[in-house]
């Protein structure tokens, strides 16, 4: 049973629930008429039609659009046609009010599920106090310019405070922020451009609950939000609810699904808190990357404020260009944790083939192993034994986190900032092992390493005391509190939290390990007989594709995923001169070999896959090959390790690539389609000209940081980010 309560009837209690998309009334620094979609006659109204489109909400239900005159109903008939218009599209047109045309700003969208078409009226040149309208030349000019500012961004903290200088400078907001999601919800201003007269809100912290979940959903259905005046007269849908409609699908009369409305009301829950703050108008724009909402632009105004249509799409387009460098900048840490863990798997390999045991190697250098998590101690379980470096829990207390870890790990790597929180009985870890970063390197044993983190006490500066939210049990004396004063608190209990780019480090270096362990093994097939069948079992399971070959090519052995990759039953992979013929050059694979001979170094190369069944005229599969030569302590040449990789994901992401690069060249000649926009150094050219390269650079920092399976999405991410902000481009062109 649903217990979400209605719009406005909301407390403190459960206002995550309250259904904010059926307002029910707007704003009323515009007009909104919704239209039956099979007959495009008028079926709700806002009650003030009277006052600015000169009928009545009553006279104008059931009737079509043309009795308001003007050309509104053939640009709207001719709008309306477009399959696209879930996402709210922008025209111009004019109706008559008192005998004299008006001219309107309108936006125009479709709400499927109900069989209704939304459309808002704004008066062109702004009825709404203080509003700000855009300007073609300017305009075009500062979002060239924001979109450069954009694209040279190396990292996360100057693409901010280039937004919130860029978005102050475009709308002329008190205040603009930057306002980022943490994993538990809780937002933090990391950037923020103001006036001189108001004190600084950066670094202030701000609940979960500030902004309830069905909020959050909004702002990725719907990316750009206005609030005129907080002290706006709500006005009324006339009627309450869409009349039923069987002959279109709707047999119940219903509420208006608001979602996507510019004008919709606002939850009165939120307008009081906008009144506790101080704030009277405001400008929320989505950050959104992967589907995800990363964050908000967030800009206050003490007094009422309005802006255009135009500008509105402008602040959409910057947050857009800048959610595509965001997943670059992020991406590109991931690149440099790839580095990191090559050089590390490079000396572990190294200290294998000369001195047998890869774990003395890792924890040699403790600053190696600690320092790039910033971790206070390290502890690694392989093999029934336990190594440790740095400040780490006693071997008791060892056994007891491990047996816990492993009860919990459900994918790679396991993260805890507080384990007193989380299980009380290891509350005693607290002062050396607050904090927990696990990776498992084995299916079949609780095989581990683990970081750890000391408790740290800290200080969180909240935006005013988040604990207490009301006064007197009365919701709108405090929604969610008065006083947003900076107020701290000391924390404690807890570690640094893991981030983002930690945990990529994590799971990349596990995985270097769990590949190093099974070169480890493969080794030991060669130079320990006695230990086979044991070995065997770990090298079989790996989902590697590993072969061994003795130093005058036969081969020896070669795990099931070889041999599936292949495409070949494991006993015909019997020399190195038969594994060769199943690939559509052999003299490269032999080639390679010669390499590793004569000059004692590892050969990576692709070559093209014949598989078995495949047939002549199948085409050869793709695969990574890499031989590893393993010396002996005698000089001599003990054998090769050969591991095979599938490179279609790989491919994919190449493809994914080279799709991108054609659509930037098609969105580029569709966003210069007018004469003026193709002027040469013209401010439209250079907006154009910006995104594309913006994008384009997204694409190279996301390409050059790995191949496989995550790749392809992110491309065909930044290809539709392009497209979307190329649309918005030519949007703010038909508006101004």
């Amino acid at each position: 049973m649903d217990h979400s309560p209605a719009f406005g009837q909301a407390d403190l209690s459960n206002c995550e629930r309250e259904l904010i998309h059926l307002a029910g009334s707007i704003q009323p620094h515009g007009a909104l008429l919704v239209l039956r979609e099979r007959d495009g006659l008028v079926v709700q109204a806002s009650a003030n039609c009277g006052d600015l489109l000169g009928l009545p909400a009553d006279r104008l239900l059931m009737r079509p659009l043309s009795v308001l005159g003007g050309d509104l109903d053939a640009r709207v008939r001719l709008l309306s046609a477009a399959p696209d218009l879930a996402e709210p599209r922008p025209l111009q047109a004019h109706t008559v009010v008192a005998g004299k045309a008006r001219e309107w700003l309108l936006v125009l969208h479709r709400v499927p599920q109900q069989g209704v078409l939304a459309l808002e009226f704004e008066a062109a040149g702004g009825s709404a106090p203080e509003v700000l309208v855009a300007e073609t030349p300017s305009l075009m000019a500062r979002l060239s310019e924001a979109v450069q500012r954009f694209g040279q961004a190396a990292t996360i903290p100057a693409l901010c405070d280039g937004i919130t200088r860029c978005v102050r400078d475009l709308t002329g907001y008190d205040r603009v922020m930057v306002y980022k999601f943490d994993p538990d919800g809780h937002g933090k201003i990391i950037a923020e451009a103001r006036h001189p007269r108001l004190e600084t809100l950066l670094g202030h912290q701000y609940p979960s609950t500030d902004i309830p979940q069905r909020a959050r959903a909004l702002y990725l259905a719907n990316r750009v939000r206005v609030l005129v005046d907080v002290h706006y007269q709500p006005v009324p849908l006339v009627p309450v609810q869409l009349p039923a409609d069987p002959d279109g699908g709707r047999p119940q009369a219903e509420e208006l699904d608001m979602s996507m409305c510019a004008l919709r009301s606002m939850s009165p829950l939120h307008l009081q808190y906008l009144k506790n703050m101080g704030v009277t108008g405001t400008l929320v724009v989505s950050l959104v990357r992967e589907g995800r909402l990363w964050g908000l632009i967030a800009a206050h105004h003490d007094t009422p404020r309005a802006i255009s249509p135009a500008l509105r799409a402008a602040c959409d387009l910057l947050a857009e260009v800048a959610a595509t460098r965001i997943a670059a900048i992020e991406n590109y840490a991931h690149a440099q944790v790839a580095i990191l863990v090559r050089r590390l798997e490079q000396r572990l390999v190294e200290a294998t083939s000369t001195e047998g045991d890869w774990r003395l190697a890792l924890f040699r250098n403790p600053r190696t192993l600690l320092q790039p998590l910033e971790a206070t101690g390290a502890a690694l379980f392989h093999d029934g034994e336990w190594l440790t470096t740095g400040e780490v829990p006693s071997t008791p207390e060892l056994r007891q986190l491990l047996l816990w870890v492993d009860e919990r790990y459900a994918e790679a790597p396991f993260a805890t900032a507080s384990v007193g929180r989380d299980e009380p009985l290891l509350e005693s870890l607290t002062p050396v092992a607050s904090g927990v970063l696990a990776v498992k390197l084995s299916n079949q044993r609780p095989d581990y390493l683990l970081w750890f983190r000391k408790e740290q006490l800290r200080t969180v500066t909240w935006a005013g005391d988040p604990a207490k939210p009301t006064v007197d049990d009365d919701p709108l004396t405090l929604s969610p509190r008065r006083s947003f004063a900076a107020w701290s608190e000391i924390v404690r209990g807890t570690a640094l939290p893991w981030s983002a780019a930690e945990l990529a480090l994590g799971r990349a270096i596990g995985a270097s390990l769990v590949d190093i362990i099974v070169q480890v093994n493969a080794v030991r097939l060669l130079v320990a007989e006695h230990q086979l069948a044991g070995v065997r079992a770990t090298v079989q399971s790996s989902r590697e594709p590993v072969a061994i070959a003795d130093g005058n090519g036969h081969l020896l052995f070669a795990n099931p995923a070889f041999a599936a990759l292949m495409g070949r039953a494991p006993d015909s992979l019997a020399t190195l001169d038969a594994l060769a013929a199943a690939f559509t050059d052999p003299a490269q694979l032999q080639a390679g070999l010669d390499s590793v001979r004569s000059l004692h170094q590892a050969w990576r190369g692709e070559l093209g896959l014949r598989r078995s069944g495949d047939g002549d005229g199948g085409e050869a599969l793709p695969v990574g090959l890499r031989i590893e030569l393993v010396p002996g302590r005698d000089g001599q040449v003990l054998g090769y390790i050969l591991v095979l990789s599938d490179l279609r994901d790989s491919h994919r992401a190449d493809a994914a690539r080279r799709h991108l690069e054609d659509a930037l060249q098609q969105a580029g000649r569709g966003g210069r389609n007018d004469a003026a926009a193709e002027v040469p150094g013209s401010p439209a050219d250079q907006v154009i000209s910006a995104i594309l390269t913006n994008a384009s650079l997204a694409a190279m920092d996301i390409a050059d940081s790995a191949g496989g399976p995550g790749v392809a999405p992110l491309l065909e991410e930044v290809e539709a980010s392009a497209r979307r902000a190329a649309v918005l481009y030519g949007r703010i062109r038909q508006l101004v």
